[in-house]
């Protein structure tokens, strides 16, 4: 599965359009999470922590996609955009969305 935020793939021309899916992925981070994290913004640096539940979301908001293309029939989702929110104070969403598409 071709999955990219270009509108085409090089050298695949479209041949049907399966219409547009969607995934996304709301993660919660935990009080013991969130004061490291502070203190890491306080003193400086990346918060891993938070690193790593970012990526997390992203990957399960794109394995839905591929899944939902699959479903579609499709080979590949182009046009992908990719949205990071944060809901209240410790939730974090991510959402991904493109169009389902056969490719040539």
């Amino acid at each position: 599965m071709i999955i990219t935020t270009t509108n085409t793939v090089e050298g695949r021309p479209v041949t049907k359009y399966h219409g547009i899916v969607v995934g996304e992925a709301i993660m919660g981070a935990n009080i013991v999470r969130d004061m490291f994290a502070r203190v890491t913004d306080i003193v400086g640096g990346r918060s891993g922590q938070y690193e790593n539940k970012l990526r997390d979301a992203r990957e399960a908001a794109m394995a839905e996609i591929e899944q939902a293309a699959r479903a579609k029939g499709a080979d590949a989702v182009v046009g992908v955009d990719i949205d990071y929110e944060i809901i209240g104070e410790s939730m974090m969403m991510v959402s991904v969305s493109g169009t389902a598409v056969s490719l040539g």
